[in-house]
């Protein structure tokens, strides 16, 4: 990653993952073609995106810029250096002190920066968010579509994803266990899961919904996502084709039921809805709950 060697003082002793169509590629709408993010495939509405990283073996590494700061500069590092043995070796058997051999510091040195695996772990979830929402700010500003907005979400998350679906199964390992730093619904991941519940406000924002509807709603667009990722870790087919043509298939039915959700005669069991997840601490309370 063009990371040099550390200070004697500090030193002890350093595919792109995109869903792809392999038939003829229809051409890339205008809104698409000076962007960073490259549409593969667009048809009424259906988006799939090709994450140009230039030379990054992964999509999910550590941006490449000159960091500054030297102390930055070994946090980057000995990060990339834990993926690589994550990748590797898997999460389980990976120690921290083989971390620190890899990226040649002190084994108090990388516990300095990262005290656990799991703190890595959060730092890549949190690195993976980070290009999610450069990515999707770029296709909303974009394009105003509905479905392409979502599809854009969903399908980028994939993307990134997409070669290291064996470090994606380590969150969901602790789903049962809440206390767990690396849990999925518990408050060690409380950060990157509203971060990733925005995305889907924020693809959502231009629409006319009902207030209540606008609040429900990212939260069962997270709750899809969460769903789709499951499957797309076990799926085994080429580039996940079958959770992805599921993805789409879903987002299809959720653009057409929205209209239906709309209706006045439904708004009782909106509010309701609302009201269990509010209480599940699953949705902010509305600005005049906390006043």
């Amino acid at each position: 990653m063009g990371i040099g060697r550390y200070d004697p003082v500090v030193a002890a002793g350093q595919q792109e993952g995109c869903f792809a169509r392999q038939s003829s590629i229809p051409p890339i709408p205008e809104f698409l073609r000076q962007s960073s993010v490259r549409c593969l495939f667009f048809d009424q509405g259906q988006i799939h995106l090709d994450i140009r990283r230039g030379s990054d073996q992964y999509l999910n590494m550590v941006k490449n810029e000159r960091a500054t700061d030297k102390g930055e500069q070994t946090r980057r590092h000995i990060f990339e250096c834990a993926l690589e043995l994550f990748r590797e070796k898997g999460f389980d058997l990976t120690t921290m002190q083989e971390v620190a051999l890899r990226a040649e510091v002190v084994k108090s040195a990388a516990y300095y920066y990262y005290p656990s695996k799991e703190a890595i772990i959060q730092a890549y979830y949190e690195t993976v968010q980070d290009e999610q929402d450069r990515i999707c700010s770029e296709v909303f500003a974009q394009n105003k579509n509905l479905k392409a907005r979502l599809a854009a979400v969903l399908h980028s998350k994939f993307d990134l994803v997409q070669n290291d679906r064996k470090l994606l199964g380590v969150v969901f390992r602790y789903t049962g266990e809440p206390e767990h730093p690396l849990s999925c619904l518990g408050p060690g991941t409380a950060g990157v899961r509203h971060r990733s519940t925005k995305v889907f406000r924020d693809a959502i924002a231009g629409e006319k919904l009902p207030r209540d509807l606008q609040q429900l709603l990212p939260i069962a667009l997270w709750a899809l996502q969460m769903g789709l990722l499951v499957m797309f870790l076990y799926d085994s087919s080429e580039h996940q084709q079958r959770t992805r043509r599921l993805t789409d298939g879903a987002l299809d039915l959720t653009v057409k039921l929205l209209g239906l959700t709309k209706l006045a005669v439904l708004k009782p069991i909106r509010i309701k809805i609302l009201a269990l997840l509010r209480e599940a601490d699953l949705v902010p309370a509305s600005p005049t709950e906390t006043q």
